[in-house]
């Protein structure tokens, strides 16, 4: 009990010195003159990600992905290629920075997207494509892939 008691105040204490320098940070910041001196010339623009850097991240999709048009209506209600279709319980939509998106946020939406299909032939899995990877050759169809050869080291279908 008393180790409880000891960690209890050690976070207190952090607490009171998190606070302090965040009204530090504040102080600071509100201070336009003096935040470009303190940093030298960088900005939060330079410290942070760009969007080029994101990009350049090549995603990998299964070789049983196909391509297709979808537009979410009332999810789990979708269409696929103009045909109506649904998601399965458990799908996963990954947006085009690969994180996560609820389909009741792309209400409305007309994207063009990897997808695959579970044993109940609903859509399990969604990539939303960026434009670098809409311009890559991928098929439509099992007929198409079946008729085309996977590339590793492009990440692209082709002739045979």
């Amino acid at each position: 009990m008393y180790r409880c008691v000891v960690e209890h105040v050690h976070v207190a204490r952090l607490g009171v010195r998190t606070r302090g320098a965040s009204l530090a940070l504040a102080a600071l910041m509100s201070s336009s003159s003096l935040l470009p001196a303190l940093l030298g010339g960088l900005t939060l623009a330079s410290v942070s990600p760009c969007a080029a850097a994101q990009e350049a991240v090549q995603r990998s999709f299964p070789l049983h992905a196909l391509r297709g048009e979808m537009l979410v209506t009332t999810p789990p209600e979708v269409m696929l290629n103009g045909a109506p279709a649904r998601l399965s319980p458990g799908a996963r939509i990954r947006g085009t920075s690969n994180l996560i998106v609820q389909s009741a946020g792309l209400s409305g939406a007309r994207l063009l997207v990897h997808y695959t299909r579970d044993n109940q032939a609903q859509i399990n899995e969604v990539w939303v494509l960026r434009p670098d990877e809409a311009q890559r050759a991928w098929p439509r169809t099992a007929q198409e892939a079946a008729a085309l050869v996977y590339d590793p080291s492009s990440r692209t279908w082709r002739q045979p």
